[in-house]
């Protein structure tokens, strides 16, 4: 594994961001050499608790940005968190890449789809409670 992990922002533990950060990559994505940056930040207005994209290219992409809402409980930061690699791991194995601007899902263009009918997200929302008990029985 070759894990190369940014954190900046305020309000927020940089031990546990590496910790569930670490652990994820190490279990699901130890063959790819992989950027990963977590920026933390009041995400209020927004409306939502964090958000990943690529930052290089869409066809192979290794480089990914994490932006986290700061003021989360220590559960919902966790479960959040391990939400955006479950997308990260998606874009890796390419279930979800965006073609000219068009949201892909295994294939299938899905430009139009509610929040709740994206197939991504209904992924990483099943995948998020799995991940978050394998978390902290990790810690035990």
């Amino acid at each position: 594994m070759t894990l190369t992990l940014y954190t900046s922002g305020y309000n927020y533990s940089t031990r546990r961001c590496t910790s569930i950060v670490n652990w994820f990559v190490t279990k699901y994505l130890k063959r790819y050499k992989i950027e990963i940056s977590v920026h933390h930040r009041g995400m209020y207005r927004d409306g939502v608790y964090g958000w990943v994209w690529v930052t290089d290219c869409p066809h192979r992409p290794r480089s990914f940005e994490i932006e986290m809402h700061n003021f989360l409980t220590v559960e919902n930061y966790t479960k959040t968190l391990l939400h955006e690699c479950q997308h990260i791991l998606q874009h890796i194995r390419g279930d979800l890449r965006d073609k000219r601007g068009i949201r892909c899902w295994k294939g299938i263009k899905c430009p139009d789809l509610e929040y709740e009918q994206m197939p991504w997200e209904i992924d990483a929302k099943e995948a998020e409670e799995r991940l978050y008990e394998e978390y902290l029985t990790s810690l035990s």
